[in-house]
């Protein structure tokens, strides 16, 4: 069944299919110690053109999350977050759990912290009653398929810098944001003042796997230990490794970012030539956010799944994939097409 639902609900790229089945092949050093795993480290320092910069490749989205925040903090420090975060929502507490760091959600009416926003959370410093600001977190792409400019970040970057503190970048879906401002990787986390970040293949192609890239030594230091003990050191690590070398070498990365985005344009495109939708967030990714009908949504989930996003106004979301294709779209509008036109006849009679 085709879905709007989820990136993670996607196929994985042929190309990259092919590069798990090349590295099916013999023996070689588990943990890490293989010619993937070293290949792949030197296919990240390319594309952020930084030869020191280290990589650790992680099961998945959650566990890099985890990692990159257990290298941030002690469990006296707290995080700074969205209140719509994937660290914040979705992952069950394991940020708290694993950190014992407070987790600070801040509410944002798009997704997107700014330093007027976390401001009013920069306090306690130095107070032992207080847990003490360490980490503000942001998302690239936001929960709600928003993007912040390369400016934003450094803007909040420097405000935790001011306070000596981190600034941490989930970039499950990075890829997007570069493929929709087209900027570079490192336009968006270098040269923007981003001190940790992770850099998602999951939802964009691979089959699993992640990248955490600290951008400081001492942040660098521990994480092989901490990647261990969150049981995210695969064994047999060329399995991940090996996908991020077409991934990246070849721009699978970026080309794939912008196929999704490139869908979910088109699908922004069809909807509003319908009228009468209201789409509650910019497309500026691969994600939509509108408010339908009830009636209307409980139809269209007997053809397709996709996740309601704030019952309390029927808003839902639909994502688009790497390997959503025009017909999947012009389907799923002409159905909603219908839909609406039906609704639309028993209103009238």
């Amino acid at each position: 069944m085709r879905s709007f639902g989820s990136d993670n609900n996607s196929g994985v790229d042929p190309r990259i299919m092919q590069a798990l089945m090349s590295a099916n092949n013999n023996h070689t050093i588990a943990y890490g110690d293989d010619p993937w795993t070293r290949e792949a480290e030197e296919a990240v320092r390319a594309l952020l053109g930084e030869k020191g910069v280290e990589s650790f490749f992680l099961f998945n989205g959650t566990g890099a999350n985890v990692v990159a925040l257990q290298a941030c903090t002690l469990p006296f420090h707290s995080i700074l977050c969205a209140a719509t975060a994937h660290i914040a929502v979705d992952e069950c507490g394991a940020p708290v759990k694993m950190t014992g760091a407070a987790l600070k959600e801040i509410p944002t009416p798009d997704g997107k912290l700014t330093p007027d926003l976390v401001r009013p959370y920069l306090h306690g410093f130095g107070f032992e009653h207080h847990s003490q600001p360490k980490v503000i977190a942001i998302s690239q792409t936001t929960e709600l398929g928003t993007i912040y400019t390369p400016q934003e970040i450094k803007a909040l970057a420097d405000l935790a810098h001011s306070h000596d503190m981190f600034l941490f970048m989930d970039g499950t879906r990075v890829a997007n944001a570069c493929a929709f401002l087209d900027v570079s990787l490192r336009e968006m986390t270098i040269d923007a003042g981003v001190d940790i970040f992770t850099l998602g293949g999951t939802k964009n192609g691979l089959m699993f796997g992640e990248a955490l890239v600290p951008l400081r030594k001492e942040l660098a230091e521990n994480i092989r230990y901490y990647r261990k003990q969150t049981t995210q050191l695969y064994s047999k690590m060329r399995f991940i490794s090996a996908q991020f070398i077409p991934y990246l070498n070849e721009n699978i990365w970026l080309e794939n970012a912008k196929r999704s985005n490139d869908a979910a344009q088109k699908l922004y495109d069809e909807i509003d030539r319908i009228g009468g939708i209201e789409i509650t967030q910019p497309v500026q990714s691969n994600a939509l956010f509108l408010i339908l009908l009830r009636e209307i949504t409980d139809k269209l989930r007997e053809r397709y799944f996709f996740y309601d996003w704030d019952e309390s106004r029927n808003e839902v979301r639909l994502v688009c994939s790497w390997d959503t294709t025009d017909e999947d779209i012009r389907d799923f509008v002409n159905y909603l097409r219908e839909l609406i036109k039906s609704e639309k006849l028993k209103v009238k009679n």
